[in-house]
């Protein structure tokens, strides 16, 4: 019998490539006509590279589910409703929830992930302190760090500063709309006061800040001995393993009003339309959709999105306690606007949020341009 090869594609990160990797020989002996191959890209292509583009060279895909209403619009990905339907609660928060567009669910969960804390616990030992509940404790922490020659941390590059302020939002209790065309896009006055809650942090924070993105804020806090905490960041679970030189921690979301409302990330694997073997395919999705294959992700710097992983204490314990210690903040998280447009709405907004944050836009200006960019990206989406 022919050996069918599926190829996919994923993003640069041992958290992604090596669960993927490191489970295909059990996949391989289960399914003895079926090879998959894996290609990788940057994490800045993994978040903005067109979906309907890369569902043209790859059978798989690993993708961030702002894209479903384009997959929803261009059919580019085949539904994966008889694989899924109904199986929301085995899948941690709203995990596959984030995946359902248009009536059909476009993506299998492999990868749960949130804004949450993330400390370094020797550094907060150190000195004697808690770990924030909020942002007003943050802030005490903030100016306690700062008189001991130490920093708070955040990664505010680009599309990161947009994902604290989404955050921000959805915390106080007025998030951004899901689609443009409904007036403003946020509350007005809840979107200037988490510009106010950010450069209350930022008065306490690593002037490098504004340079980084999730995974370089990560490096630093694990390499650097001056970064004590961070409040928000899409959590990287493997810098907690034991097998770093400085193992983080990571702790539920210290909003204004605790854990709620953080930003949903994580990502999900789609089957391409334009497959040539989409019965192979949807065999390999199958295959990681189950408890199990998640719990082997786990084993080789995996971030499982599947609810059993995040109660399991063997993959806690290898975590430095991960999953049991941000849940709350998970099962509270807030989902992105996924229309169609969506995308280069946040691409243009997180650089202009930035650019606010660096000092070179006012807070006035910022918030007609976030507006009109809103407006924009809606009428891209109806054209």
């Amino acid at each position: 019998m022919a050996r069918i090869t599926l190829r996919g594609i994923t993003w640069d990160h041992r958290r992604a490539t090596e669960p993927l990797l490191e489970t295909l020989p059990s996949f391989r002996a289960a399914h003895l006509g079926i090879d998959v191959v894996w290609d990788k890209r940057p994490l800045h292509g993994f978040e903005f590279t067109p979906i309907n583009e890369l569902a043209r060279s790859h059978d798989l895909i690993i993708l961030d589910h702002p894209f479903a209403g384009t997959i929803a619009a261009t059919s580019c990905l085949l539904p994966l409703d008889s694989l899924l339907k109904g199986s929301d609660a085995s899948f941690v928060g709203p995990s596959l929830r984030t995946y359902s567009h248009s009536g059909h669910i476009w993506a299998v969960p492999v990868d749960a992930a949130c804004q949450v804390a993330v400390s370094r616990p020797d550094l907060v030992a150190g000195l004697g302190e808690d770990i924030p509940q909020n942002w007003a404790d943050l802030l005490a922490l903030g100016k306690r760090a700062r008189g001991t020659g130490h920093f708070l941390a955040i990664g505010l590059l680009g599309v990161h500063s947009l994902m604290t302020v989404f955050t921000l939002c959805a915390n106080l209790g007025h998030p951004f709309g899901q689609q443009p065309g409904a007036g403003d896009p946020v509350d007005r006055a809840t979107f200037f006061a988490a510009l106010d809650l950010l450069h209350d942090l930022l008065a306490f924070t690593a002037p490098e800040c504004l340079d980084w993105n999730s995974i370089d804020l990560h490096d630093a806090m694990a390499t650097r001995d001056d970064l004590l905490f961070c409040p928000a960041v899409y959590c990287y679970a493997t810098y907690a393993e034991s097998d770093q030189p400085r193992p983080l921690r990571f702790h539920d979301l210290p909003g204004p009003w605790g854990p709620q409302g953080s930003t949903m990330g994580g990502t999900g694997l789609g089957v391409s339309a334009h497959s040539n073997h989409p019965s192979a395919a949807l065999t390999y999705a199958a295959y990681l959709s189950r408890a199990a294959t998640q719990r082997a992700f786990a084993q080789h710097h995996g971030q499982p999105a599947h609810a059993q992983c995040w109660g399991d204490p063997a993959i806690n314990a290898r975590f430095g306690n991960c999953f049991q210690a941000t849940r709350r903040t998970m099962e509270a998280a807030w989902t992105r606007p996924r229309y169609a447009g969506y995308l280069t709405f946040q691409a243009k907004a997180g650089a202009l949020i930035e650019q606010h944050l660096r000092g070179e836009l006012t807070g006035a200006a910022l918030f007609d341009r976030i507006r009109l960019a809103f407006d924009a990206s809606g009428r891209a989406d109806r054209q």
